[in-house]
């Protein structure tokens, strides 16, 4: 196959299965052939990245991702694809492992933030404890300019129990707890708008999008992003 991507998923796969619908939805298609090339690499037994990132005895995801990175590559994907927030942690090492250009979701999400609301000064951020530790968004985010806003303790509760217990123990997207969460960080803690710092968060907002809070949804934003420089690779032959 030529004139494709790798999407490099399954952490968790009812998010990865998120973002392949929206990708698949909003690809301009009349014909089979419209739709575009890619592979998906649905690793679902990468150890769980919050645990290592928490507590570096735990079982490390890195070599999982590694290995991946170097199977796919011997392919010539035109880029990656990771569909997963905290993964992103080593981001840097698995970029130096390739050639090929690895997508970086938060970058592109906190840039398209920018864009999307200039004049804001903090932005709400809503993850897994592995993603707020690790600073991956706040990183990013204060490299613009802005302020991060974490929420208190018992958004985090929420946050957990959403992600964990409800979306990937259960595979249920609770709206009425996701709504409470956005409607906590917006109106108690007075963010200009809230980042959705895991992927079962944006499968929850793909599931539950009937509120008006403003979010930024980095798997939305990334799959607009892979459909773009798909398109172009099939006309180009190069991103």
């Amino acid at each position: 196959m030529q004139q494709f991507f790798t999407i490099i998923g399954g952490m968790g796969t009812a998010a990865t299965e998120s973002y392949l619908r929206l990708l698949n939805e909003r690809t301009p298609t009349h014909k089979d052939q419209d739709y575009l090339n890619y592979i998906l690499v649905n690793h679902a037994t990468v150890p769980d990245r919050t645990s290592y990132i928490l507590d570096h005895t735990q079982p490390n995801f890195y070599p999982d991702l590694l290995e991946d990175i170097q199977q796919q590559s011997q392919l010539n994907p035109a880029f990656f694809a990771i569909v997963c927030n905290t993964a992103h942690y080593f981001y840097d090492e698995l970029q130096a492992a390739t050639s090929i250009p690895i997508l970086h979701m938060p970058k592109i999400a906190v840039d398209t933030m920018v864009d999307q609301y200039p004049n804001l000064s903090a932005a709400g951020l809503i993850a897994t404890e592995g993603t707020i530790a690790d600073g991956i968004y706040r990183n990013e985010v204060e490299k613009v300019g802005r302020e991060v806003i974490l929420g208190d303790p018992s958004i985090q509760e929420k946050v957990n129990e959403l992600i964990y217990r409800d979306i990937k123990e259960q595979n249920f997207v609770d709206g009425k707890l996701y709504h409470e969460i956005l409607d906590d960080m917006i109106n108690k803690h007075h963010c200009g708008v809230v980042i959705l710092g895991c992927t079962e968060l944006s499968l929850a907002q793909e599931m539950a999008p009937d509120h008006d809070y403003p979010v930024i949804d980095p798997q939305s934003i990334i799959a607009d992003k892979s459909i773009e420089l798909a398109l172009k690779v099939r006309q180009l032959g190069h991103i």
